[in-house]
Formats: C-alpha cells, sequence, structure tokens
C-alpha cells in the first residue's frame, strides 16, 4: 500500500509540473526515477524490491507490452511502407553494429567473455519506444524522422529477443532452442494478426456494436485479451502487441483513433509505474558498486555507439543533417532493456550481477538524457518551421466520428 500511496502522489506532482516540463528540460520520467529512488531500500526504505522479485519484471513487461500496442497504433501499413526505406537501413545495418561495438567495449573495458559481452550488447541494441515517444509526439518534428524512429522503436525489442536468449542459452550451458525462439516470435505475430483481424471482423456484425462512450474500450479488451494469450502460449507479446496495433490502425482506422487519446494516458501511467519501481532499485550501494569500466562501456552506448551506428547505416539516406542528428541522438535505453537485463539476472550466469549493472547504468543514464532532451531538440525543428523552411510534413491525420469504432473507414 505504501507504493501505491507513493505512485499517487508522486503522480499529483507530476501533473502539476507536465505544463513546466512540456516547455522546459523538465522530465516527468525524471521526476518517478527520483522518487523511486527516495522511496527505495537505498534511502527512505519505504518500499522493498530486487531485480529477483516478480514486480519489478511484471511492471516493465506490462509496460512494454502496453506502449507497443499503443505505438503501433499509430501506424498503418500505408505508413509503415512509407517510412520502411529509412528504418529499414536502422534497423539491418544500425542494430547489428550497434550489438557488436557494445559488446566489443564490455569485452575489452569489463572484462566479461565474448558470449557474455554479446549478451549485453543484444540487450542494450533496442531503442525504446517509451521514451522514444517523447520526440515522436511532437508535431514540430518532420514526420518522417518521427516515423523512423517510431518503426525502429517498436520492432527492434522483437528483433533483439532472439539473439538475447540464444546468447544466455549459451551462457548458461542450456540448449539454444532456436526452433523454439522461432516459434514463439512467430505465434506473436501470428496472434497479433489474427485476433485482432478476428475482433474487428466480429464487430462488423450488424448485431453488435458499441455504446459511443464504452468505443476507447474495445481496443483495450483487444490488448488485454492479447496479453493474456501470448503469457499463456509463451507466444512473444512484445511482437503480438505491435502488430496488434499495426493491424488495428490498418483494418479499423476509426476504432485506433478513438482509442488513441485513452490508450495514451494508459500507457503513460504503467510507463510512471515502471520507473517509479526500477528508480527504486537504483541505490547508492548500486552505484558505488559499479567499477569505471562499467560506467564507461554505459556511457560509450548512448553517447558513441548509438550515434555512430545510425549515422553510418543513414548515411547518404536523403536526412538533412539535423534529421540525422536526432535520429543518432534518440536512442534510449528502456523497458525493453530491463526486461531483457532482468532475464539476465535471474538466469544464474555466471556475470549476471555484472550484466544487470551494466544495463540498469544505461537506462537510468538514458532516462535522465533522452527525456529532458525531447524538447529543446523538437524547438530546432519549429525555428525551421518559423525560418520559412519546407514543411516536412505533419502527424497524423485526425479521425471523423467512431460510431463505429471497428469500421474500415474513417470519415
Amino acid at each position: 500500500m505504501v507504493l501505491v500511496l507513493t505512485f499517487g502522489v508522486v503522480l499529483l506532482v507530476t501533473v502539476a509540473l507536465s505544463g513546466l516540463a512540456a516547455r522546459s528540460v523538465l522530465s516527468t520520467a525524471l521526476v518517478f526515477l527520483v522518487a523511486g529512488a527516495l522511496v527505495g531500500p537505498g534511502f527512505l526504505g519505504l518500499i522493498e524490491v530486487s531485480t529477483g522479485g516478480p514486480l519489478v519484471s511484471r511492471l516493465a513487461d506490462l509496460a512494454l507490452f502496453t506502449v507497443l500496442f499503443v505505438d503501433g497504433g499509430r501506424l498503418s501499413v500505408k505508413e509503415l511502407r512509407a517510412g520502411w526505406r529509412l528504418s529499414g537501413r536502422a534497423l539491418v545495418l544500425g542494430m547489428p553494429l550497434s550489438l557488436v561495438l557494445v559488446a566489443v567495449a564490455a569485452h575489452y573495458l569489463v572484462g566479461l567473455d565474448w558470449i557474455t559481452a554479446l549478451l549485453v550488447g543484444a540487450i542494450l541494441s533496442p531503442t525504446d519506444p517509451v521514451f522514444a515517444s517523447a520526440i515522436v509526439g511532437r508535431s514540430e518534428v518532420p514526420l518522417r524522422l518521427r516515423r523512423l524512429l517510431n518503426i525502429e522503436s517498436g520492432v527492434n525489442d522483437g528483433l533483439a529477443l532472439p539473439f538475447v536468449l540464444v546468447f544466455l542459452a549459451v551462457a548458461s550451458g542450456a540448449e539454444t532452442g532456436v526452433g523454439e525462439v522461432a516459434l514463439e516470435l512467430v505465434l506473436g505475430v501470428v496472434f497479433g494478426v489474427g485476433l485482432t483481424l478476428v475482433v474487428t471482423g466480429l464487430f462488423r456484425l450488424p448485431l453488435l456494436g458499441s455504446e459511443p462512450k464504452l468505443q476507447p474500450l474495445g481496443p483495450l479488451a483487444l490488448a488485454i485479451t492479447l496479453y493474456g494469450l501470448c503469457h499463456y502460449t509463451h507466444a512473444n507479446a512484445y511482437l503480438a502487441a505491435f502488430s496488434a496495433g499495426i493491424t488495428l490502425a490498418t483494418v479499423a482506422p476509426q476504432a485506433s483513433h478513438a482509442f488513441e487519446g485513452f490508450g495514451e494516458l494508459i500507457s503513460e501511467l504503467t510507463k510512471f509505474a515502471a520507473v517509479l519501481v526500477f528508480g527504486a532499485l537504483l541505490t547508492p550501494a548500486f552505484f558505488t558498486g559499479t567499477t569505471l569500466g562499467e560506467w564507461v562501456v554505459a556511457l560509450l552506448s548512448l553517447l558513441l555507439v548509438r550515434p555512430a551506428s545510425v549515422i553510418v547505416s543513414l548515411w547518404r539516406a536523403g536526412l538533412s543533417r539535423r534529421e540525422l542528428y536526432a535520429a543518432a541522438w534518440f536512442g534510449p535505453k528502456g523497458f525493453a532493456s530491463v526486461v531483457y537485463g532482468l532475464l539476465a539476472a535471474q538466469s544464474g550466469i555466471a556475470e549476471a550481477d555484472t550484466v544487470f549493472e551494466l544495463v540498469a547504468l544505461a537506462i537510468a543514464v538514458s532516462i535522465v538524457a533522452h527525456s529532458m532532451s525531447d524538447v529543446p531538440v523538437s524547438r530546432v525543428f519549429d525555428v525551421e518551421e518559423l525560418a520559412g523552411l519546407p514543411d516536412r510534413g505533419s502527424g497524423r491525420t485526425a479521425g471523423a466520428s467512431a460510431d463505429h469504432p471497428f469500421d474500415g473507414e474513417r470519415d
């Protein structure tokens, strides 16, 4: 109950400061991170959490699933095709390069064996849609840049997962189970697309339909059902969430639009709760127990590896210099890496603690740096518009009536 009370108080403070945060470098995510650290065992000791407990892993898992579903709902197949030229290069070229560069740093600076170092690289290779959404949701940012970051951050979580599981299996001496991993990924996509098509088809039957005030609950019910189905069948819930959101935006745009505002509030709540609990893990003992090499690797992953891999993969891709630099900087680490880091911490491998320390350091620094820089970076593009430069596109088109929430067209 202390955790619930703390969350309520911090949420009130955050809402009160949200107007200031939208105009400055003050970050709402940072407020929850600091609050979590203060009420955690390292300071006031009001709540007790550990990397081995279910609370942290379940909240991070739920937050990532929710945000992927909501973000997928912003992207129809048409928009994916329009943005795939850039995001595909970032995923196919930039992501493997990031994995390898982080692994090299972890091997030589921390002394991890190559398999464990590659595991760290795989965990830190995906960017996070939770914190990327801070800049993706700003209309002053060029549309193609928003598409690039949104697609990349949504897809790379699922792409990184097979590598994480294989490296974990090799490090622990178990069977790699590549076929099993592939089946989980395929099932995630099948369930995400299939269940959404079934539900939208049923809602179009003449006898079915929802009352207007309950229409946003349709996609929510779909997401909850999908989440339970994936965990019951061991299908990949993250690919399922993202593919379900995309499918919904494609075949039932009115439903996706009706859910958008409500869904964003839910994703914000789950994000804040997960950041609060994650912050409780960041005790003074945690920071004093980390080595200089671990700090260097964590900083390099954000300040050098991400920018270098994106600039190489998107070189001569038609982006302006400002867009290229913004894409290179906004590679935030978050709940995908938290979930995968917790898998490593609970796996029993020899260097489990070191792996989680590296991951947690990178995430903590990323939350501070990226969540405080979305407003300044957005203002750079806002200045471009004020200067009379060509408009690169606006946000998603406004929706019309949602009388039929799973209709296939929007007025």
